[in-house]
C-alpha cells in the first residue's frame, strides 16, 4: 500500500480522499528540518503548502518518493530540478486559489484607492478625519497586469468589470489571448508609463526576479500605486521605499515578503503601505479545493501512474505512460538536436508521426520535442511551459501522422524553420530502450547520442575523414564513435561523432575551418 505523508496544514478532506483511495495517510504538520529527513524515508509522496521546504537533501532522503503534491500553485518551495533527476513527479493545484488569489488583489487594489486601512485605524481611535483620507476613482484608470495568466487573467477580468482599462505585460501572452480577454497586450515600458495601478501576478524566475527596482519607477506615472500579490522577490525593497517616500509611488499594497514572517520589511511604519500576511490562498473555498485536489491527484498517480498538473512531466493517463515511456526519450534527444543546430530564430517546428508511434498520444511527444529543440536557447524550459513558450514566440507546430509502410517499426521526424534555414532529423526506436538517429538533414545514417558529440556538414571529398581526425587527435581528443552519411558521390555529407570530452568552442572553429566543412556543431545530450 502506497503511503503518504502531509506535513502543511490542509484541510481534513485530503485525508479522506486518500484514504477512499486506499492510501495510506499521516499527518504531521510543523516538522523540523532535521525531523523531516529522518521520516521522509518511509514515503511514497509528501503533500505540502508553501512552509515545508522540498530540499535536494529532503528528495535524496525520501528513498521511496514518487510524487510531491504542493497544495497550491507555486512550487518555489521544491526543488523541482532535483526532483527531476531523481524520477519525482512535483505536482501542484494551479486552478484551485485562482479565484481567491484575485479577489485579494482587487481587495488591495480597492484598499489602496480608499486607504481604508488608514482610515479605519484613525476612525477606530477615535478620531474623524474626513478631510485627510481623499481617494480616488477606480472608474476610468488603467491598471497594468505583469503576468496574465491564470490568476493575472482573472484579475483583469474584474477589473474590466469595475470600468477600468486593461494593459497588460506578458511574453508568453498569445495576441489572440489578449483580444479575448479584453486587454491590450504591451512591453513593459509602456506599461510602466501608462499604468495608474500596477499589480504583479508572475511566477519568480531569473527573468522577473526585482522586475520593479529603482530604474522601473523611474519610468511609472508620478503617483501609481502597486499591489503585489504574487512573490515579494519580484519588487526590490530599498527602491520601492525611495519612490513612496518621493510620493512617485502613492501606495503599495503587500501580501508577500521575501522573507516570511517579515523580521524586518523597510516599508513597515510608513501610511502609504497596505500590508497583510499572505492572505491570497486564504479562503475557505480555496484551502478546501486545493486540499482535495492534490490528494486526488497524487492518489491517481501512485494507484495507476496517472499524471495531472504536473510541472515537470506532460499529462498523462496510466495506460499512456507505460505505452509512451520508450519514445519519450527520443522525442526530446530528436528536439534537441534541432535547437542545437539552429543558428536563427525559430518560426516552425513540425513533428511526424509514422508507424505504432503514430497511434500514441502525440500531444505528449511533441511536448518533449518542443522541450528538446527550446532548451539550448532557454532557462528553465520543461514538457509543462514548453508548448506556451513556443506559442508565445510565435513558433507554429504542427503535428503529421503517416499511415505508409515505413523500413522502421516506428518513425518519429522532426523538422524546425528558421529565419535562414530548414533542418530535419528523424529517430527510431531499436527495442525500448535504444533510442537511434536515423537521418539528419535528409542524408541517412544510424548513430545514438551522446553526451558529447561532434557533427558537421561537408562536401563529399577525398581526404576529408583524415583532416578531422587527426584535428581532433591533435586537440586530445579521442573519437568514441563515428558516424558517416552522404546524399550522393561527391555531393552533400555528413559526419556525426561521439568524442570522450567536450568539443571546446577553440577546437570547433579550427573544425569548421577545415577544408570541406559547410557547418560544424559541438553537440551535447542528456
Amino acid at each position: 500500500m502506497a503511503k503518504v505523508l502531509i506535513s502543511d496544514a490542509l484541510s481534513p478532506l485530503a485525508i479522506d480522499v486518500f484514504e477512499q483511495a486506499g492510501v495510506e495517510v499521516d499527518m504531521k504538520v510543523g516538522l523540523k528540518p532535521d525531523e523531516l529527513l529522518a521520516v521522509i524515508g518511509d514515503y511514497d509522496g509528501l503533500a505540502v503548502r508553501s512552509a515545508t521546504k522540498v530540499t535536494a537533501k529532503v528528495l535524496e532522503a525520501g528513498k521511496r518518493l514518487k510524487v510531491v503534491g504542493r497544495a497550491g500553485i507555486g512550487v518555489d518551495n521544491i526543488d523541482v530540478a532535483a526532483a527531476s533527476s531523481r524520477g519525482i513527479v512535483v505536482m501542484n493545484t494551479p486552478f484551485g486559489n485562482s479565484i481567491t488569489t484575485a479577489e485579494h488583489a482587487i481587495a488591495m487594489m480597492f484598499a489602496l484607492a480608499r486607504q481604508i486601512p488608514a482610515a479605519d485605524r484613525s476612525t477606530q481611535s477615535g478620531k474623524w478625519e474626513k478631510s485627510r483620507f481623499m481617494g480616488v476613482e477606480l472608474t476610468g484608470k488603467t491598471l497594468g497586469v505583469i503576468g496574465c495568466g491564470n490568476i493575472g487573467s482573472i484579475v483583469a477580468d474584474r477589473a474590466l468589470a469595475l470600468k477600468m482599462k486593461v494593459v497588460a505585460y506578458d511574453p508568453y501572452l498569445a495576441p489572440e489571448r489578449a483580444t479575448a480577454l479584453g486587454v491590450e497586450k504591451v512591453e513593459l515600458d509602456t506599461l510602466f508609463a501608462r499604468a495608474d495601478f500596477i499589480t504583479l501576478h508572475t511566477p519568480l524566475t531569473d527573468a522577473t526576479r526585482d522586475i520593479l527596482n529603482a530604474a522601473a519607477f523611474a519610468k511609472m506615472k508620478a503617483g501609481v500605486r502597486i499591489v503585489n500579490c504574487a512573490r515579494g522577490e519580484l519588487i526590490v525593497e530599498k527602491d520601492l521605499k525611495d519612490a513612496v517616500a518621493s510620493g512617485k509611488v502613492a501606495g503599495v499594497a503587500i501580501d508577500v515578503f521575501a522573507e516570511e514572517p517579515p523580521k524586518k520589511f523597510g516599508l513597515f511604519g510608513m501610511e502609504q503601505l497596505v500590508a497583510t500576511p499572505h492572505l491570497g490562498a486564504s479562503t475557505t473555498e480555496a484551502q478546501e479545493k486545493v486540499a482535495v485536489q492534490v490528494a486526488e491527484q497524487m492518489a491517481d498517480f501512485l494507484n495507476s501512474g496517472a499524471v495531472v498538473n504536473a510541472v515537470n512531466m506532460p499529462s498523462l493517463s496510466a495506460e499512456e505512460a507505460q505505452r509512451l515511456q520508450p519514445y519519450v526519450r527520443l522525442a526530446e534527444q530528436l528536439g534537441s538536436l534541432m535547437g542545437q543546430v539552429c543558428d536563427s530564430a525559430v518560426k516552425r517546428v513540425t513533428v511526424e508521426y509514422e508507424g505504432v508511434v503514430a497511434g500514441l498520444n502525440s500531444k505528449a511527444l511533441t511536448a518533449f520535442v518542443l522541450k528538446g529543440v527550446l532548451s539550448p536557447m532557454l532557462e528553465s524550459v520543461n514538457v509543462v511551459s514548453a508548448p506556451a513558450i513556443a506559442s508565445a514566440r510565435g513558433i507554429a507546430v504542427s503535428e503529421v501522422k503517416h499511415e505508409r509502410e515505413s523500413d522502421y517499426q516506428s518513425v518519429l521526424r522532426v523538422s524546425v524553420d528558421t529565419e535562414r534555414f530548414h533542418h530535419s532529423t528523424a529517430g527510431t526506436m531499436f527495442g525500448e530502450k535504444s533510442a537511434r538517429v536515423i537521418e539528419i538533414d535528409g542524408i541517412r545514417t544510424e548513430a545514438e547520442l551522446a553526451p558529447h558529440m561532434l557533427y558537421t556538414q561537408n562536401h563529399d571529398k577525398p581526404g576529408y575523414v583524415g583532416r578531422l581526425g587527426s584535428t581532433l587527435g591533435e586537440a586530445g581528443i579521442n573519437i568514441a564513435t563515428f558516424h558517416l552519411g552522404r546524399n550522393a558521390k561527391g555531393g552533400e555529407a555528413m559526419a556525426l561523432l561521439e568524442v570522450d570530452a567536450p568539443i571546446t568552442e577553440e577546437l570547433l572553429a579550427k573544425v569548421a575551418k577545415l577544408q570541406g566543412v559547410a557547418q560544424a556543431y559541438a553537440l551535447k545530450f542528456g
